[in-house]
């Protein structure tokens, strides 16, 4: 990850909702009411040099790092090189995001979308969708796994990073943890990919060198989630919960240290795979 590049402006003149309201309830066998605090979530439509891309069901908290995070974890773009202006607005659960990309990240956005609308019939657009689910992604270069005091009580370390977790549950966290093993920072929502996207983009925005470092999930690990990890050139992935096979395999073709660490038992390394 290159941290010499420039940061993205951001307009947040707008009042964003709050990540948390105060709801009503009748327990099951009672009439009296009474209250807890729930997570709330916005959409958010994201739109590059106009063009409307994709709209997202967010926690309505670390917005321009969700932004940053989407447009790098998804491929959008390759780095903040690409990234020119980031503009937020809207009110209430309607939130937009005017992101200015780019000549070459947006033709390539614009020919992607082409390929996709043009095919039709005889499965095609399936083959197009599938080569946009598994593309072509550069390997790691390999890093050594962490020391496995790094990873002890981290269950319980990442607690001061899971305030909306503790406080009203129904959110994911993700997390940055640097190369002398400190918990760097955090962020939460109500979905596992934005979590991490949001850590992506704090990374990218805040200039954070990533060598030595590693992400950790609290939601179980799919493929997404090391693709996005693989973009932003993070080299070691921590996982709360199991990894599926497929994510497993893209792990270990791309040279990502995968570690599963589960809550009773000794954290477990599915990649890289060790010599018998």
């Amino acid at each position: 990850m290159n941290s010499t590049l420039p940061v993205c402006a951001a307009s947040t003149s707008f009042a964003l909702p709050a990540a948390r309201s105060t709801y009503d309830y009748h327990p099951l066998d009672a009439q009296a009411a009474e209250a807890t605090p729930l997570a709330e979530e916005v959409a958010l439509a994201i739109a590059y040099n106009g063009l409307n891309q994709a709209v997202m069901l967010v926690s309505p908290t670390d917005l321009e790092d969700f932004v940053v995070g989407f447009s790098v974890g998804s491929g959008i773009v390759a780095d903040l090189s690409d990234l020119y202006d980031l503009t937020l607005s809207g009110s209430g659960s309607a939130l937009y995001a005017d992101v200015q990309i780019s000549s070459r990240a947006f033709w390539a956005l614009k020919d992607q979308r082409r390929q996709l609308a043009g095919t039709s019939g005889c499965g095609l657009c399936g083959v197009e969708a599938l080569e946009q689910a598994l593309p072509e992604l550069s390997a790691l270069p390999g890093a050594p796994l962490p020391p496995a005091a790094w990873l002890q009580g981290l269950r319980q370390r990442i607690e001061p990073f899971q305030v909306l977790g503790q406080d009203c549950g129904a959110v994911h966290a993700a997390l940055f943890m640097d190369a002398h093993g400190e918990l760097l920072l955090g962020r939460e929502d109500i979905g596992r990919h934005n979590a991490l996207d949001k850590v992506i983009g704090a990374l990218l925005r805040q200039g954070v060198e990533t060598a030595g470092g590693l992400a950790i999930v609290t939601s179980r690990c799919s493929l997404e989630l090391i693709q996005k990890v693989l973009r932003a050139g993070i080299q070691t992935l921590v996982s709360l919960s199991a990894p599926t096979g497929l994510a497993t395999q893209w792990a270990r073709r791309h040279n990502l240290n995968l570690i599963h660490l589960p809550k009773h038992s000794a954290p477990r390394v599915f990649s890289p795979v060790r010599e018998p």
